[in-house]
């Protein structure tokens, strides 16, 4: 057992596979959601319930907080009965995708108490959550990153970004652009191929061993698309916020977003026809019923 206790605010879909691995790992875990039944498997591991923010953060130094966008994030840490009013909590490490506005705004409001906010943003899916192979983008200062590092070793892979609130939340918003941009042309590239007579396991196996390979191609088509599941975990509504905060921190920097514009027009598109929560993946199906013809792979 790791004579150290952690709190976890928010399990979800990517927080319970976090906070799972911490506690295999040995760390005395202290958890908090609105949803009761979200803490249920992990009280079955061992896990203590808090009975709010502010209960948690008045029994841990350290928190992670896994929440689904930046208003909610900011109502946790700044709010009333929020981690602000904490008496324990020193360090609260936001894995949420809230890009650096909010996350700059958190961070100052936190700092005021005499609390440290790190960015530390993940990539890799509720696949890469549950293996511990997540990509973590993590700013703060570089002494709090050595005391922190041992414990995100459970969880995946530091990338450092560097010390000042909001560089980790910037880096994690390239990612999404990117992943959504690669889902989205690749779901028109793989229509069009089928509806011309091509055959989708083969258009992926050329176009990955090519120039054209990204991780649409590469993993969701083959692992989410042939198998019609479209069951990967990120709904498209939270990508379309994600794409969102790019585009607005894209323009206060007064950097073009052309594509971006694009990008989440058929997130749009998706959430019109289908609703917001169907995963990303289920951007093919809007190109489908578009296209009139389905992608099937035997």
């Amino acid at each position: 057992m790791v004579d150290q206790e952690l709190g976890f605010i928010g399990t979800g879909s990517m927080g319970v596979p976090m906070a799972r691995r911490l506690i295999e790992a040995g760390y005395k875990l202290t958890i908090f959601d609105t949803n009761e039944a979200n803490m249920a498997p992990l009280l079955a591991l061992g896990a203590t319930r808090a009975a709010s923010v502010k209960d948690l953060c008045d029994r841990v130094e350290i928190t992670f907080a896994s929440l689904p966008t930046p208003q909610i994030v900011e109502a946790v840490a700044l709010g009333p009965g929020g981690v602000v009013e904490g008496g324990k909590v020193k360090i609260f490490i936001d894995t949420s995708t809230t890009g650096s506005i909010y996350a700059k705004r958190v961070a100052a409001g936190l700092a005021a108490k005499g609390i440290l906010e790190v960015d530390a943003p993940i990539s890799g899916g509720v696949t890469g959550a549950n293996k511990g192979t997540l990509a973590i983008m993590v700013s703060c200062p570089e002494d709090v990153l050595a005391r922190l590092t041992p414990i995100f070793a459970h969880l995946g892979k530091v990338f450092f970004l560097g010390t000042k609130p909001g560089m980790g939340h910037t880096m994690k918003l390239l990612n999404n652009i990117l992943s959504a941009t690669a889902m989205a042309i690749s779901s028109e590239a793989v229509v069009m191929g089928v509806k011309a007579g091509l055959d989708p396991r083969t258009i992926c196996d050329v176009i990955n061993a090519g120039t054209g390979r990204n991780s649409a191609t590469a993993d969701k088509i083959p692992r989410l698309v042939f198998p019609r599941k479209f069951d990967g975990g990120f709904a498209v509504s939270l990508l379309n916020k994600d794409i969102r905060l790019f585009m607005d921190e894209a323009d206060a920097l007064q950097v073009p977003t052309v594509v971006s514009a694009a990008v989440k027009q058929m997130l749009v598109t998706t959430m019109a026809m289908q609703g917001p929560d169907v995963d990303m993946s289920a951007i093919i199906r809007t190109v489908e019923q578009l296209a009139h013809v389905e992608v099937k792979a035997d």
